[in-house]
């Protein structure tokens, strides 16, 4: 297999799957060493930055390949992500008090959390870990939270700066209320 077809495998992966990848997963998928798949990709990202084309490989955290952010409001308008308002609440919950148990967000949003958690994670708002204990999960916001709302810095730098910090639970005090 030549470089350039490599390349183009590569491409193919990244297009299909829309989340970052570590070099192994992209490695194990092609049944390539991850040193080739490196040196490939490498080059890849060199002929995407190398055209003034609208697309890049981002490799912040993975690689990525998305829609350089100058032509980011065209994706907004056709794809644009729509949170119900519970869902949103369930979300600003989320950031305010990352990491946070899920069943502590249960707790403060009810029953539904369980669904809306389940939305947020397919669209990729947020993960979620399981615990030391294993007896319930954490959840915290991903980049795709902070560029969706174009946010810079973490969500507890932000609520500080925004003056909405007394709300936050600390981690040793999991019951702290959110204020309305």
């Amino acid at each position: 297999m030549t470089t350039e077809q490599l390349k183009a495998r590569i491409e193919a992966v990244l297009f299909t799957t829309g989340k970052a990848l570590q070099i192994e997963e992209i490695a194990e998928i092609l049944n390539i060493e991850p040193e080739i798949a490196e040196d490939a990709m490498l080059e890849l990202i060199m002929d995407y930055s190398s055209r003034d084309g609208a697309l890049e490989i981002d490799d912040e955290d993975g690689y990525i390949l998305q829609v350089r952010e100058e032509y980011s409001d065209i994706v907004e308008k056709l794809c644009p992500v729509d949170l119900k308002p519970a869902v949103l609440k369930t979300l600003t919950v989320i950031a305010l008090k990352e990491p946070i148990r899920q069943t502590y967000l249960k707790e403060l949003r009810g029953a539904n959390a369980y669904e809306h958690v389940k939305q947020l994670l397919d669209m990729g708002m947020i993960t979620r870990h399981k615990d030391k204990n294993g007896r319930s999960f954490n959840i915290k916001t991903t980049p795709k939270f902070a560029e969706y709302f174009k946010l810079k810095g973490d969500a507890k730098t932000l609520a500080k700066i925004l003056e909405i910090d007394k709300g936050i639970a600390d981690d040793d005090n999991p019951t702290a209320e959110l204020e309305e």
